[in-house]
């Protein structure tokens, strides 16, 4: 059964809202505005309900993303909420996507970011604020031109501090105020 497009809209609404509160308003990527405001990102919403279709999803936009101008498409989102809800599930498959970028001969060229609704970094508690960082609305593919990292990573000196500002952020924010963030219209 296919998802109507109305729920795909939905479903990209609340993402690109929370791009745009978190990651970009609390400065979580500083990369983030310039491919946004250019309107770079491509966000596409899979109707993948196993990690075999997703694959395939996956795959066909690696190529996509490999075979578009970065003028035109800088980057995508790949939401798919109806597969690999489980975080755990989701960890698991980063590694497959991984052996999909070498199989596909694009390392090197693209790379795969996480995002999730119920993101835990290794060595914290699942309700730690710092998992917010990675907490999307529906788990999230970002594929991301290596490119397009390394030109960023030089704009700006202190990429490394990244996490740990990105903490301080949110330990700062709280979770009543990243709820209250969320919230806002």
């Amino acid at each position: 059964m296919s998802t109507p497009v109305a729920d795909h809209a939905a479903i990209i609404a609340a993402t690109a809202s929370w791009l745009e509160k978190a990651v970009i308003g609390l400065n979580l990527c500083p990369f983030a505005k310039a491919v946004h405001v250019k309107k770079q990102i491509r966000y596409v919403v899979s109707d993948a309900s196993t990690p075999e279709a997703l694959l395939s999803t996956l795959m066909d936009e690696l190529q996509r993303l490999s075979d578009t101008s970065p003028e035109a498409v800088d980057t995508t989102l790949l939401i798919h909420p109806h597969v690999l809800a489980d975080f755990e599930d989701y960890n698991e498959f980063l590694d497959v996507a991984d052996a999909a970028l070498e199989d596909m001969d694009l390392v090197g060229e693209l790379q795969v970011a996480s995002f999730h609704p119920q993101y835990q970094f290794a060595e914290t508690h699942v309700n730690d604020i710092e998992n917010y960082t990675n907490r999307s609305p529906y788990p999230t593919l970002h594929l991301l031109r290596e490119e397009s990292v390394e030109r960023a990573v030089e704009a700006f000196p202190e990429a490394g501090d990244i996490f740990e500002k990105n903490i301080a952020t949110l330990r700062k924010l709280g979770h009543d105020g990243w709820d209250k963030l969320m919230a806002e219209q």
